[in-house]
């Protein structure tokens, strides 16, 4: 349980919906509550997909390309702190960064779910790395069914807060919204600085 706890607050974190309901409620301005609860469904959905499969078939991916586990986790570590400190000092209101070229490109799309909901705004490079640094050869069957459990938990979490988005900003507002993307940046930073730790511990102390 304590596994499942940890991979869930610190995914949850990184995934961060709460930066994501800005550029969500923008690119689906213009659609039914249906349609945009659909689009928030299969966004998560393929959310889930990709955190999974990178957490399960992430270390064979690195072996391929002869990346240690303990390079990807400082690796990470410095663009999820990077993550954290722009959290930490940017205009929450604005929702997570996005090129103009990008949020142009998902107002033309129908179907924005998977790029650019799932990934990258969602499933980004830093959840990724997330996903794979929680990966270990000692986990045993029953950890890795808890790692999966919390990414599907944050998966629906996170769908909860999409389709909600328009009631919770409004409730929030720009202030409320600041603050808590100022929190969650300092979470960020924290389990940034911990995934460099546990990078140079593995290199150099084991």
């Amino acid at each position: 349980m304590e596994m499942m706890l940890a991979t869930f607050s610190a995914l949850f974190s990184v995934v961060n919906p709460f930066g994501a309901m800005p550029v969500f409620l923008t690119l689906t301005q213009d659609d039914t509550p249906s349609n945009r609860n659909q689009q928030a469904l299969r966004a998560c959905i393929y959310m889930a997909l990709i955190l999974a499969v990178f957490f399960l078939a992430g270390q064979y991916v690195l072996n391929f390309f002869g990346i240690r586990l303990h390079d990807i986790r400082i690796a990470g570590g410095l663009m999820i702190m990077k993550a954290g400190f722009e959290l930490l000092s940017s205009k929450a209101h604005r929702g997570k960064k996005v090129s103009k070229g990008v949020l142009r490109e998902g107002m033309q799309k129908e179907d924005i779910s998977f790029a650019p909901l799932a990934m990258p705004m969602l499933s980004g490079p830093g959840a990724i790395a997330v996903s794979i640094g929680f990966y270990s050869d000692a986990l045993q069957l029953t950890d890795l069914g808890l790692v999966v459990t919390a990414i599907i938990a944050v998966a629906v979490v996170a769908y909860v807060i999409l389709i909600f988005s328009h009631q919770l900003l409004q409730f929030m507002g720009k202030a409320g919204l600041s603050a808590l993307s100022r929190i969650m940046g300092f979470l960020v930073l924290s389990i940034g600085v911990n995934f460099i730790v546990t990078g140079i511990q593995g290199l150099f102390f084991v």
